[in-house]
């Protein structure tokens, strides 16, 4: 078998999407995209894919060494998500040719289900109580909101409280038959991120994203000291050597890596099994496509310690598309009592509507993420 054509499509809400075809008939999907850089990244996949061409697809391994080592300037979220992208793909195939589908290729799954959670709230959270009730109709009961708005480097108490006001109408609300994460999203600088964990303790969160960024993990250790909310990181990590550095250092309680940032299956399947050796816990990022979550499953399918996989059905960004209109077998990511039950299909899973595909291509989004400033006009962390 050999590989014998690709293609990009860049869709709405803010997706990409790669088609990897063989001289077999037998053709591969990935989700290859920075949120807000998609035409960057498809430009290297563009660039790696060309030196695939004529290559047997199933030496995944011998390849995803290839797209990293055989280049001196490596590493980071464009490069990177190119190959998480193509590595999706190539399983893909890998899959559909043998039959079977990723998680058993990789050593058969460890569960039957996943928990999934959906987020609330917006960029500014409002109105979560409202969409509480009406995602636990649904069956949810686990949930993850923004932490805060924009948050300067050193904030007033006012500002502490506002961000406490939101998740303390939750547990008002719903006492503790719901559980929520917070995700503070880069927006908490150092000098404000112990008071406001602080004062968030006694509403117990499930766990606090992104403390401080990850450019300060340095701080994670201390701040995990100062706490008894677990503290959760990954989604701005691109390899197991900066989730290495971090799993040494301690202070983080659930590792994020993005399966559409962090190199793949390939390499997020290393991640997870890092991560369990360092007791702990794997909740892949992913407020992506279809196609992006397929691929986390497959890892929560065979990772043990995997607990939570996020999902963007419903997320804020999805203007001009949802998660499901590029799928044809919507059934399998049915969301029953907050989870996603394994499937056997082959390959990843998911069977896309290429006709839709080609349809939302012609007309693509240039989604970029929002620009945010402080009232004295300096730039803010969105």
């Amino acid at each position: 078998m050999k590989i014998r054509a690709f293609h990009t499509y860049h869709v709405a809400p803010r997706w990409l999407f790669l088609k990897i075809e063989t001289d077999e008939g037998i053709a591969g999907w990935g989700e290859p995209v920075v949120e807000g850089r998609a035409r960057t990244v498809e430009t290297a996949v563009h660039e790696l894919c060309a030196t695939l061409v004529g290559q047997d697809p199933r030496r995944i391994n011998d390849h995803w060494q290839a797209m990293l080592r055989t280049h001196f300037y490596r590493g980071g979220p464009v490069l990177m998500s190119a190959i998480a992208g193509i590595d999706q793909a190539l399983w893909d195939i890998l899959g559909k040719s043998l039959g079977a589908p990723v998680h058993q290729l990789l050593g058969g799954r460890v569960r039957d289900r996943i928990k999934v959670y959906s987020w609330v709230g917006g960029d500014r959270p409002a109105q979560v109580v409202e969409q509480i009730h009406r995602l636990r109709e649904g069956g949810f009961d686990t949930f993850k909101l923004n932490g805060c708005e924009a948050l300067r480097m050193l904030d007033s108490v006012r500002a502490i409280d506002r961000a406490v006001a939101v998740p303390a109408q939750v547990r008002d609300a719903f006492g503790t038959d719901v559980d929520f994460g917070l995700d503070f999203h880069g927006r908490v600088a150092l000098p404000m991120a112990r008071p406001l964990l602080q004062a968030l303790a006694p509403l117990r969160p499930l766990f606090v994203e992104e403390p401080v960024l990850p450019e300060q993990a340095e701080h994670y250790p201390a701040l995990a000291a100062a706490t008894a909310i677990p503290l959760a990181a990954g989604e701005r990590m691109y390899s197991r050597f900066e989730f290495k550095q971090v799993l040494q250092r301690g202070g983080i309680a659930i590792l994020q890596p993005d399966l559409s940032h962090a190199g793949g299956i390939t390499e997020c399947h290393r991640i997870a099994a890092m991560a369990e050796a360092h007791d702990v816990a794997l909740a892949p990022h992913c407020p992506l496509g279809p196609i992006a979550l397929a691929a986390c499953l497959q890892i929560d399918f065979v990772a043990w310690n995997a607990v939570l996989q996020e999902q963007s059905m419903g997320i804020h960004y999805n203007q001009g598309a949802e998660l499901l209109d590029y799928v044809v077998n919507k059934q399998d990511f049915a969301i029953r009592d907050g989870h996603i039950a394994a499937w056997d299909r082959p390959g990843l899973g998911v069977e896309i509507d290429e006709e839709r595909v080609l349809h939302a291509s012609r007309h693509p989004p240039d989604w970029h993420n929002p620009q945010w400033r402080h009232a004295d006009g300096s730039v803010a962390e969105w």
